[in-house]
Formats: C-alpha cells, structure tokens, sequence
C-alpha cells in the first residue's frame, strides 16, 4: 500500500545585500523553498493487438480481448477517473517474403487503446496483472505518476520561499539596527518547473510495482524590502 508523506524544507539561498539608495534604505535578496512529497495518482494507457491476414478476423481477436479486460476490471471499474476505450486501429503491413519474385504476405494489424487515471496506487498491480494476463502492451515510467494536489504543492512551496524572504530580510535589518519593512517588489521565479526525482521513482519486478518514490517542488523568490 503507497502512503503520502508531506515534508518541508526550507533551503538555503545566497544573500544579495546592494548598496543602500540616498533617498531610502533598501535590500535586495532572494527566498527560496521546497516541498518534498510522494506521487498519490497515476495515468495509465494499455494495448490489446493482434494480427491475422484477414482484417476481420484480426478485429474479432481484438474485441474478446477486450471483453476479457472490461470483466477482469468490474470490481474497480468505478474507481478509474477519466476512463476511454474509444482509441480503435486497423492498418495492414506487409512481411517480406523468403522466396524471390514472391509477393509479400499482407497482415492486418487491429489495436484498442485504454486510458485512464487513478487516485489510488493500490489499484495499480492488480491492473497491470490483469494486462499482463491477456497479452497488452502498456509502459509504466516516472513521468505517469503525479500528486492529486500538485497546484497546493505548488503554493505551499511558494509560501514558504516568500517567508525565506521575509526572515532574511529580518535578519539583515537587525545586522543593520533597522527594521525590515514594505515590500518594493517581488519577482517569482520559475512558475511550473517540474517536480525534482529525489530518488528511483519505482521499482518493479516482471510483474508489480513495489515502491514510488519521492519528488520534490521548488520555488523560489526575488524580493527588495524596505529598511526603516
């Protein structure tokens, strides 16, 4: 079973200190921060091919195999968000023949493609071995796994770069036996970078995923605070 797990982390930045202005005193410097978090939700797309020289017969074979995967997924049907089916491929390839002067042996290729996302990681291997018990091609990688609340994620990081600031300056105003005050302006750096691997996002055996690690958002901020 997968388990969230928040964590934050305030990083430490580099201290940018300019020149104070004649008219007012003013620092510059920058905030930065990092949430550490585990993907909750993952997006899916599974396969069923198969071939033969007549196209029919290829579509028959492709349409029980799918009747195949719509029974072995009825009890968690109701949990797969966003769910389609409707992805249908026909084409024929041609298979080079042994003997010269012979025609090529034309194959139909049928395919249906499944997609779908779930928000519940515990579904996954029961999933992925009912695709591997009817033959479907499917890839599991980093890139398919994702927080159910990364737009949160996101603001929490953002929030905490924006406090980085704000201690910072204190800490200067102090040092300068002022106090740190208005903020003269703000720049947000980076907007969507996209979350940092902190470690081997899966593991897996020929047959089930056994762990989803860890990402990391960060967020950083360049802010001038006023001295008084």
């Amino acid at each position: 079973m997968f388990h969230n797990v928040h964590r934050y982390l305030l990083a430490p930045t580099a201290l940018i200190l300019f020149p104070l202005g004649v008219a007012a005193a003013e620092v510059s410097l920058s905030g930065q921060a990092s949430v550490k978090y585990t993907p909750d939700s993952a997006r899916l797309q599974f396969t069923a091919s198969a071939e033969h020289n007549l196209p029919e017969t290829a579509t028959q074979r492709v349409n029980e195999q799918m009747e195949q995967w719509r029974e072995g997924i009825e009890d968690f049907r109701d949990q797969l968000e966003s769910y389609s089916d409707a992805s249908l491929n026909l084409y024929s390839r041609s298979i080079p023949s042994q003997e010269r002067g012979q025609e090529p042996e034309r194959m139909a290729v049928a395919s249906q493609t499944v997609s779908f996302t779930i928000d519940d990681l515990s579904l996954l291997n029961p999933i992925l071995a009912q695709a591997q018990s009817l033959g479907m091609d499917y890839n599991v990688g980093p890139h398919q796994f994702f927080h159910s609340d990364e737009s949160g994620l996101r603001k929490q990081a953002l929030a905490g770069a924006i406090a980085d600031a704000k201690a910072r300056c204190e800490f200067v105003a102090r040092e300068l036996g002022k106090q740190c005050g208005e903020v003269i302006n703000i720049n947000v750096d980076g907007g969507h970078q996209p979350p940092v691997p902190m470690m081997a996002e899966m593991r897996a055996t020929s047959d089930a995923v056994s762990e989803v690690g860890s990402r990391e958002l960060q967020a950083r901020v360049s802010a001038t605070f006023e001295l008084e």
